[in-house]
Parts: structure tokens; sequence; C-alpha cells
């Protein structure tokens, strides 16, 4: 998809009431986990991630980062940059700050364009503030130790691509659970990442395909 096409299309598209969880829902679990009985909202952690379009030989691209493995149950997991938003900031704030410290992206080179729908996480407490934001150029990346195991750049065509949507079954407090990722860079994405994924797609009037792949063993999660 050209980067300059996929620019005016977000601008547009984020003034706009945005699909939410009609679009979440797309690429969410099945069943999807809820908040347990009783948990009090206020206890809730909020946190922002940013989603950052950039050109790459003229095509629009997203940046992604693997997870380390060390890093507890998100491990090894695709994930936005991004994390915890500290007292006193702003989600769009925390997204950038994230982003440079777990990528090396330079606050001033890029953008922000608006915000996606906040998704709530409750297998970790938190809300997910999706920030989207743009760079004009390919930015310089490196990720940083301990925390990012790959940095992942993916073009918006391969991610929009219906063949690249699979659904495997994984294991989930003892029970089978059938999972929706995209299967790009060499990973698979899914859970909260493939859900903001779903929207931001959605904005460019791409719908997630719902394509089986082969069978795969079960993966305790």
């Amino acid at each position: 998809m050209n980067f300059d096409v996929v620019l005016e299309q977000l601008r547009v598209r984020l003034a706009e009431p945005l699909p939410g969880a009609s679009a979440h829902a797309l690429m969410a679990p099945r069943p999807r986990r809820e908040w347990p009985a009783g948990f009090d909202a206020a206890n809730i952690r909020h946190a922002a991630g940013l989603l950052l379009v950039f050109p790459l030989n003229s095509r629009a691209h997203i940046v992604l980062t693997v997870r380390a493995d060390t890093l507890g149950r998100h491990g090894g997991q695709v994930s936005l940059p991004g994390g915890v938003a500290e007292p006193g900031e702003t989600f769009e704030q925390a997204a950038l700050r994230e982003a440079h410290e777990e990528v090396a992206l330079a606050p001033g080179d890029v953008r922000v364009l608006g915000a996606l729908t906040p998704l709530d996480i409750p297998v970790s407490g938190f809300r997910l503030h999706p920030v989207v934001a743009v760079a004009n150029v390919r930015p310089m990346l490196r990720p940083a130790d301990g925390e990012v195991a790959m940095i992942l750049e993916v073009d918006i065509a391969e991610l929009s691509d219906p063949l690249r949507v699979v659904v495997t079954p994984r294991v989930r407090d003892g029970r089978e659970v059938m999972v929706p990722a995209f299967r790009v860079g060499g990973a698979d994405i899914w859970g909260a990442t493939a859900m903001v994924l779903a929207e931001f797609l959605a904005l460019l009037g791409r719908t997630p395909g719902a394509a089986v792949s082969e069978p795969r063993p079960l993966i305790p999660s």
C-alpha cells in the first residue's frame, strides 16, 4: 500500500468515529478473557503503545517488537513499542517515551496523528491506549537489550492479506482457546496486538480474513 495514500486515509478516518470493539472482535481469542467478577475498575493500570507508520520503498510499513523471552508472561510475544504511563504523562507522551526506550525512536522524527480505541487486557490488568504516529522517512531503530529481542518492519499490504490470518488452538487455564493471528515477518501476531491491528486495518478499509491454517500443536498460554 502506498505510503502517501495510507497517510491520507488515516488523517481522514482518525477524525471520524472509530470501529472499536467490532474491529477488535475480528482478532480476539475465542472465548475472550474478561475481567474477573467483582473486579474494581479503579485498579486498571494504563499503558500506551505506539503504532508507527513509515515508508519503505514508498510502501507503508509499521514497527512492531518481539519481546525478550525473559519478560514474564508476555515474553516472546509480538507487541507495539510501549509500556505503562507514568504519573502526569499523557498517553501520547508515554507512547513516545517507551518507543524511545525500547527501539531508540527519536521523538522529534515523528508526528502523532491520533489514537485508536483503548483495549482492556484482563490477563495483565492493563488498559492499552494505542497512539498512531507517522515518520516521513524510515527511522533508524535499535532494540533495547533485555527488553526487545527483535524489531519487525511489517508491510501493511502483507498484514492486510487475508491469507496471512490463521487460527490456532492454545491452552489457557486448562481449556482450549481458538486464537486468530497475523502470520507475517516470521512471527505470529496475536492477542491484544492483533486486536489493535484489526482496528487499524479497518480504518484503511481492510478487514482481517478468517482463513484457518494447518492445525498446530496446542501451546500453553
